[in-house]
């Protein structure tokens, strides 16, 4: 699995120009599944996400985590573009990302042990949907997590 992480301060998705998800101050995180993600992929990536030290603390370093910032949301959008491979050539191959029958089941495993571990659910996407984004980016603050490469 591999995440980008995006510090915000707010962040909405729309579905056929219908807002269908919304936070303020938080975090969007796009995912990507592969086949080879499993459960300890979801875990290791949650906890990451949960402890990351990317809020400013009262003295304006980055020092918390989201779970010491009152109000702070999580929105997940599924994003099988993170997979891409641009190896060869020009044009991405999406070869290495998950196939619906394979990423939905992972994708909402994720969504409920992430809300668990956040103790408030999670705002998401819809899976597979042509979505539009938008995100007003705080810092900005950009973080790219892969679960195999543990980095």
């Amino acid at each position: 699995m591999r995440i980008v992480i995006q510090r915000v301060r707010e962040a909405s998705v729309a579905i056929g120009g219908t807002t269908t998800a919304a936070i303020g101050c938080g975090m969007l995180v796009l995912l990507g599944i592969e086949d080879a993600d499993t459960t300890d992929d979801i875990e290791w990536l949650c906890r990451k996400i949960c402890n990351l030290r990317i809020f400013n603390d009262s003295e304006g370093v980055m020092n918390l985590p989201i779970t010491e910032v009152a109000g702070a949301q999580v929105l997940l959008v599924s994003q099988f573009t993170l997979m891409a491979s641009t190896k060869k050539g020009n044009r991405p191959s999406y070869i290495r990302a998950s196939k619906p029958d394979v990423a939905i089941p992972l994708y909402e495993q994720f969504i409920g042990r992430l809300s668990a571990m956040l103790g408030q659910p999670v705002a998401t996407g819809t899976f597979g949907a042509d979505m539009q984004v938008s995100l007003l980016n705080d810092g900005p603050v950009t973080i790219i997590i892969d679960s195999h490469t543990r980095e």
